[in-house]
């Protein structure tokens, strides 16, 4: 019983070192891992809640800890990969991209406490916002940027801690009615999006654009949930 116990903690606490190296990789330049670094925090975080239900030993310590390692790695790293992208570039003004980190943690300490959030999101998540700027800054940095694209992504930024926070309801694959369909879609369009930056990326010979999947994916998961939206007012 104890081991089981173990379990669901020990793959948040991989989810939390992930995180750890993936900031670590940020600040040597090496987006590419620090992005691989985030994905795997990702399946971590997916396998420590999956593995609590599947043994039947939730606990609010596993709640507590899944939220403090989501942070590192769906908050800090992000934020620092952005941080670090920025800061040769605009200088201490990408401090700015440090508030990912800020509003990821408020983000995830008002999920724990917000019981409308059970099939659906109220705010973008976590997950989709890191992969989507660790995504992004890969492909940025294999390419030469006009003076005022990183002014630009500073803004991106600030819109994506609205989005965090915000009162806008997200699809999450729990959904059931109308969102259903939306989330076939959704589905249908990634295959199309990793298969075509796929191919580039192997015609290219450069994984950046490979990488940049995840942020068009992300991009693609806003518009379906757009899209959502519209259907439930009509």
């Amino acid at each position: 019983m104890q081991i089981k116990r173990i379990i669901p903690n020990s793959l948040t606490c991989a989810n939390l070192l992930c995180g750890s190296v993936a900031v670590f990789m940020a600040t040597q330049e090496q987006y590419l891992w620090a992005f691989a670094l985030i994905l795997a925090g990702g399946l971590f975080d997916f396998f420590d809640g999956a593995s609590a239900r599947w043994l039947k030993v939730p606990s609010p310590l596993g709640v507590q800890l899944d939220s403090l390692a989501d942070d590192i790695t769906f908050g800090l790293a992000p934020a620092m990969v952005l941080f670090c992208y920025l800061k040769p570039i605009i200088g201490w003004w990408a401090l700015i991209a440090l508030l990912i980190a800020a509003f990821s943690a408020l983000r995830l300490a008002k999920f724990n406490i917000d019981e409308r959030q059970t099939t659906s999101f109220i705010g973008l998540a976590t997950p989709p916002n890191a992969i989507f700027w660790a995504s992004l800054v890969c492909w940025l940095n294999s390419i030469a940027l006009p003076t005022w694209a990183p002014w630009l992504l500073l803004v991106g930024s600030l819109l994506s801690c609205y989005l965090l926070v915000s009162e806008i309801p997200f699809f999450s694959f729990k959904s059931a009615g109308q969102e259903k369909k939306h989330i076939i879609i959704f589905l249908i369009g990634n295959c199309f999006i990793l298969g075509t930056c796929a191919t580039m990326a192997i015609s290219n010979k450069q994984i950046a654009i490979a990488a940049l999947a995840g942020a068009i994916c992300v991009l693609w998961y806003v518009i379906c949930n757009t899209f959502t939206l519209i259907s439930a007012k009509k």
